[in-house]
């Protein structure tokens, strides 16, 4: 009788175990190093923020979070690494605008489904554009810019860092919204588009901030509005475009942290804490501000929700522009 007893309770035990595998598994997580996939080479805005939040997610659950750069194809390559990961949380990526919500519209033949093969987990921030001209042309705001272009059809041009990019995007609602045809000049990277356009050779460009900020400090070239829905605090003087001329124009590049399909619930919400928790301190805030990025911390269903927006946004910009990459 008194055998009896232990083994029943440890059959139940057992039971109870086997019965529940996801909340055990999610009671016990994080037992081992969380690897974060970024699908860029290191140096890049989804690695800063991978990186920053990686190391507030580190102190928060106790475990080791590794930033693995695996990148490729357009961000493609890193992305089939994710998929095919087990959904266990301890294999997740940082990843932005591009491969999400651009990638499904400039490719015929993409290997995943951005809302189907993917757990959304939280949106980290925007990596705000800063529309910007060369002094050769003679305008000091979007309102000028957009009558120029009008008045001089094919004339002017933008560079961007390659097709399909999110700068090349922004030119390509601005030149839908403002209803002007300003040439697009792709280039192989951020770092040749800027030069592009404090030479001249180009006049134009929507530049992240961090590589055109001291061309704008020096005079190089001139800032004529942000893409970001409001002014950044790092810099209230230059207005946003949509109040600068191009009134409900948005247009910014952004990083979110995604899973595997299937990622049990409370695994998604243990994650999503630790970010969200991360991107609320002001040492993060400030840092974040200082370097040209804007925390946007949300639940899963926020981040769900704004990037069926995105795809939808983009889809349209895309299919107009008739943007396409094999």
């Amino acid at each position: 009788m008194t055998d009896r007893a232990p083994r029943r309770l440890t059959a139940l035990a057992l039971s109870a175990l086997f019965c529940c595998p996801a909340a055990v598994l999610a009671q016990a997580y994080p037992s081992k190093p969380i690897r974060v996939i970024v699908p860029f080479p290191a140096g890049g805005g989804v690695d800063y923020i991978g990186r920053l939040v990686g190391k507030g997610m580190s102190e928060r659950l106790g475990q080791q979070v590794v930033i693995d750069n695996r990148p490729g194809a357009n961000a493609i390559l890193g992305l089939e690494v994710l998929k095919g990961s087990p959904p266990d949380g301890y294999t997740i990526a940082a990843a932005s605008a591009g491969p999400l919500a651009v990638n499904p519209f400039i490719y015929s033949k993409l290997p995943h489904d951005t809302l189907n093969d993917f757990t959304q987990i939280a949106n980290m921030c925007s990596f705000p554009l800063l529309l910007v001209v060369h002094p050769s042309l003679p305008v000091k705001s979007v309102k000028e810019l957009i009558a120029l272009a009008r008045a001089r059809p094919g004339e002017v041009s933008y560079a961007s860092p390659g097709a399909g990019n999110s700068s090349h995007l922004a030119g390509e609602l601005f030149n839908s919204m403002a209803k002007v045809k300003i040439l697009h000049i792709p280039y192989k990277g951020m770092a040749p588009s800027v030069v592009s356009t404090v030479s001249g050779e180009s006049q134009i460009n929507f530049a992240s901030i961090p590589p055109i900020l001291p061309h704008v400090k020096s005079g190089r070239v001139r800032a004529l509005g942000v893409g970001n829905a409001q002014r950044l605090p790092s810099m209230p003087d230059i207005p946003t475009i949509s109040e600068s001329g191009l009134p409900g124009y948005e247009a910014y590049a952004w990083g979110g942290m995604i899973g595997p399909k299937g990622l049990p619930r409370d695994i998604v919400m243990k994650l999503n804490a630790a970010i969200v928790d991360t991107l609320k301190q002001k040492d993060v805030i400030e840092k974040m501000l200082a370097d040209g990025t804007v925390p946007t911390p949300s639940s899963p269903e926020e981040f769900t929700a704004y990037l069926k927006a995105e795809l939808k946004k983009w889809g349209a910009v895309v299919k107009m522009a008739n943007i396409k990459l094999e």
